[in-house]
């Protein structure tokens, strides 16, 4: 039997005073990990920008604009024993207040020190940051693949 891959957006939400915003996730049948916010794509003909853009929205009530955000690459992962594809997306700098609208996922959200990223991390959240922070070691464990995305936008339809 084939499961469905899962398709989703993890959102580098930094402060332009070199932290970044992570939360306590929770997350039921899980231990507990750092994570970016974000989520699966959800929506017939969403981009992963407008996933981020609503998921952001969702998990922290900060609002920002899909053509605000930038997809840096697209990771693939069989950590759950089926295909995993993560957009890497880099949203504009902001310190707009994150408030915890999933208290049953997360049980806070942080502005942490890029020098001081705690751990354990969300393994997609490290492949995210990963493709943010390239002077770092690199978090990807055997089959996983990164795919970085040229400067450039994506085509539409």
């Amino acid at each position: 039997m084939t499961t469905a891959p899962l398709l989703g957006a993890g959102v580098i939400v930094p402060t332009g005073d070199g932290r970044v915003l992570l939360g306590r996730r929770i997350t039921a049948g899980e231990p507990p990990t750092w994570s970016l916010p974000g989520g699966k794509v959800d929506d017939p003909g969403e981009s992963f920008e407008q996933a981020a853009a609503r998921e952001l929205a969702e998990e922290t009530g900060i609002v920002l604009p899909a053509a605000a955000m930038r997809v840096l690459a697209v990771l693939l992962d069989h950590e759950l024993g089926r295909p995993r594809l993560t957009a890497a997306v880099l949203a504009p700098p902001s310190l707009a207040e994150a408030l915890v609208t999933e208290p049953h996922a997360c049980a806070g959200w942080e502005r942490v020190p890029l020098d001081a990223l705690p751990e354990p991390m969300f393994y997609p959240s490290a492949l995210v940051l990963g493709s943010w922070l390239t002077d770092r070691p690199s978090a990807a464990r055997a089959g996983t693949y990164a795919y970085p995305v040229a400067g450039r936008s994506p085509v539409t339809g």
